[in-house]
């Protein structure tokens, strides 16, 4: 009984409660865990092959035209000349910083993935509105804080859970990791799927807080989701942006994700930019989340 009584008064004891029951539900049905799963399987093996822009380049075959009056040796010669200029590995790899764009794309997809799975947590607290399992919570001793961090939490870890799962599928694909990688460097990329994903799922769910229809939290996420998706550099190099859109990119916490990512698995480790990149999102996790607990202090009531 003693035990029992201490237990409640934790407030760590109704967080880890709440969030054991987000993820049950997440593990224990076995079609969501099975779509959960293979979802970024899917958009690795159909969007990122097909996306193979390096191929492009290779596949492509030159025909040395005939020009009247001129010996085809000496044309031969000059498209020989250009065709050695025009090197394939070193434009993929100024424009890319790898000379395969599926590697390149690959772990964008661990950012892609993340916003996606975030994007849904803001769905669960308006389910539980309207099943009546929110006004039972709010009924308890659980502060209204904990409910906030149950949901985040599990989006954070279904989050690590999907981009292992496509690291490790992107490896059998194909990915080519960088000289400086290590197994070590994965414990890195977790921290930042975490540390974006605590961020991009209070944003959501402090949306959700009010909402009582599952038709405006959806259309929140249409709206905002390929935004953040295609401001940032998960799928081309900032550098490749035009003019007016690479400002946005400086401000999208996918663009600092996605880098910090890649800097770990794919480049030579630039150290200055990497602490940048966590520093970056380590504010932007510590505001955004700060920001959800206190408007569920004001907002989220029965």
């Amino acid at each position: 009984m003693t035990g029992n009584r201490q237990n409640s008064r934790n407030p760590l004891h109704g967080l880890w409660a709440l969030t054991n029951r987000e993820l049950k539900k997440w593990y224990k049905n076995p079609y969501l865990l099975f779509l959960s799963i293979i979802q970024p399987l899917i958009w690795m093996g159909l969007f990122g092959r097909t996306m193979n822009i390096s191929a492009i380049f290779t596949n492509y075959q030159i025909t040395i035209p005939q020009i009247p009056g001129v010996d085809p040796s000496v044309v031969a010669q000059v498209v020989n000349a250009l065709s050695s200029q025009f090197n394939v590995t070193r434009i993929m790899e100024n424009t890319f910083g790898t000379s395969d764009y599926f590697s390149f794309m690959s772990v964008g997809i661990v950012s892609f993935v993340t916003l996606f799975t975030t994007m849904f947590s803001g769905m669960s607290i308006v389910w539980d509105r309207r099943l009546g399992f929110l006004n039972k919570a709010l009924s308890t001793p659980v502060a209204r804080g904990a409910i906030l961090m149950s949901k985040v939490f599990n989006a954070v870890i279904r989050s690590i859970i999907q981009a292992a799962i496509v690291l490790g599928f992107a490896l059998v694909l194909g990915l080519q990791v960088g000289a400086d990688f290590t197994p070590l460097n994965l414990l890195g990329v977790f921290a930042a799927v975490f540390l974006i994903g605590m961020g991009l799922s209070s944003i959501f769910i402090a949306i959700a807080i009010r909402s009582t229809r599952i038709e405006t939290q959806m259309a929140v996420m249409n709206l905002l989701n390929l935004p953040l998706l295609f401001t940032s550099n998960a799928l081309m190099p900032t550098s490749a942006m035009p003019d007016w859109l690479q400002p946005i990119t400086k401000i999208n916490p996918i663009t600092y994700a996605t880098d910090a990512t890649r800097q770990l698995i794919l480049y030579t480790i630039d150290m200055q930019q990497l602490l940048i990149d966590f520093a970056f999102l380590g504010v932007f996790a510590a505001i955004f989340t700060t920001v959800g607990i206190v408007l569920s202090w004001r907002y989220l009531s029965r």
